[in-house]
């Protein structure tokens, strides 16, 4: 018996204060016209590895990005043609990295578009269900991984990184306790530049030390 099974990709960018998801306008049945996680059906003879690459850039447009496997969803009502298991991956990206290489390359999506998670349109299949699976998975992992500075340039002040972990956890944070907390943790490396063409004050610029971080969680 054939098994049919899709993947789905979560690609997240970080652009104005906001934590935004990439979703793609579908332009065929079922749930034509509905926006969706860019996602389609992995071929007979095709490997996993290569169907994520493949559909990300035919729906996206996005090449060369490492893919996180988050997980199988398999509900009876999840498709409307029958029960059809997906396989969910999830991606960071910066947002000035690929601002200009997002647009479908396929007729299957109309259009590829980034939305913040606070405004997401309802979605098509169980799509709502799987973002809001790999949001729970981005706030656990916010403490012990490197998940907040794959959002951020490569130098950053710290209003910015702060913004980053309010959009993850959804909630304001206290200024003087966060820097404090990111102070103790020691991972930053500050340096003697600041902010250059802004209308303000500029801020000190940081960045982020991988080594110390990787060497104090012994990552390997």
């Amino acid at each position: 018996m054939q098994t049919y099974f899709t993947i789905d990709c979560v690609v997240y960018s970080f652009y104005e204060g906001n934590l935004q998801v990439l979703l793609t306008e579908r332009n065929e049945y079922p749930y034509k016209d509905w926006w969706a996680l860019p996602g389609f059906f992995v071929d007979k003879h095709e490997e996993m590895e290569d169907a994520v690459k493949r559909i990300s850039y035919e729906l996206t447009g996005l090449k060369d990005i490492f893919m996180e496997q988050l997980g199988a969803f398999a509900g009876v009502k999840r498709h409307p043609q029958g029960r059809i298991l997906t396989v969910a991956y999830s991606t960071i990206v910066k947002y000035d990295d690929v601002k200009s290489r997002v647009r479908p390359v396929t007729d299957y999506m109309r259009q590829a578009q980034w939305f913040s998670v606070k405004e997401l349109p309802e979605l098509a299949f169980d799509h709502n269900e799987i973002i809001e699976k790999s949001l729970q998975k981005l706030k656990t992992s916010i403490n012990y991984s490197t998940v907040v500075y794959e959002f951020l340039p490569e130098k950053f002040t710290l209003t910015q990184l702060q913004q980053v972990y309010e959009a993850i956890l959804n909630k304001p944070l206290d200024k003087r306790n966060f820097r404090k907390k990111i102070a103790n943790a020691g991972f930053l490396k500050e340096l003697s530049e600041v902010q250059k063409g802004v209308s303000y004050r500029a801020a000190r610029l940081y960045k982020f030390d991988k080594r110390k971080f990787e060497k104090t969680f012994a990552v390997e």
